[in-house]
């Protein structure tokens, strides 16, 4: 594997321009050098890698002989897999792997040179902002970055001081409703029989009919007889059915 020299990158920036150089060549490699590409993944020779460089060429060659290695290396042998699967499969997979590696490479990079917490976060939020190779390949790069817009939009609008509306938002009588149900929950319900709001581990149940709430010992209804009742009527309501 021939060997060539690229600067080192030691800083956040420096990084992110590398990774971005890599990731361009990886791009070019998996779509307008396709054919090239294509070929270049003889199942017939030994295992293959597909490397991206700083200066936004790419390569596939042999893993390189030393050990450890001074960078991580791509995905191994995958030559191997091209006539397995159909062809967008394959490159779709080569293309995880590829963003997998720009990945491992970049913070290989900040752990070498003692990126902190917030040098860290910085890197990836620069990285996160790019399309992955994966979502090139694939078609679904535009998609999302028209997503970002759409958020980029919503957000101007709110710091313009339009109004945006909220369909989850209740209207306000609703509002008001939920406040004093939230009121109710909190003072405890109420047994319809004895009046008494204690006996929150006790077990209770509603009524159907008027909606009310009973310890089950009030009305006399265990957990074991409740389980085979499909409606539930109190005292007070299977009496005034009874009625004439």
């Amino acid at each position: 594997m021939e060997v060539i020299t690229h600067p080192t990158p030691r800083t956040v920036d420096e990084v992110f321009t590398d990774l971005r150089g890599r990731r361009a060549g990886l791009i070019k490699a998996l779509t307008t050098d396709m054919v090239k590409f294509y070929q270049t993944c003889d199942p017939e020779k030994e295992n293959l890698c597909l490397y991206g460089l700083p200066n936004e060429t790419w390569e596939v060659n042999l893993p390189v002989e030393e050990v450890p290695p001074e960078l991580p290396e791509p995905a191994l042998g995958i030559n191997f897999a091209r006539d397995g699967m159909q062809e967008k499969d394959w490159v779709s997979l080569v293309a995880v792997h590829s963003d997998s590696w720009l990945l491992s490479v970049a913070f290989y990079f900040g752990a070498r040179f003692g990126f902190g917490k917030n040098e860290r976060k910085k890197l990836f939020q620069m990285i996160n902002e790019l399309p992955t190779i994966f979502e090139i390949v694939t078609g679904n790069a535009k998609q999302s970055k028209d997503l970002s817009g759409n958020n980029n939009t919503s957000s101007k609008s709110k710091s313009n001081g339009l109004k945006v509306p909220k369909m989850s938002s209740p209207p306000p009588k609703e509002e008001d409703e939920s406040e004093d149900e939230d009121e109710d929950d909190e003072q405890g319900a109420v047994c319809g029989a004895c009046g008494d709001s204690d006996g929150t581990d006790e077990f209770w149940i509603c009524c159907d009919a008027c909606e009310k709430w009973f310890h089950g010992k009030c009305v006399k209804i265990t957990p074991a007889k409740a389980e085979h009742i499909k409606h539930y009527k109190c005292p007070s309501c299977s009496n005034k059915r009874a009625r004439p």
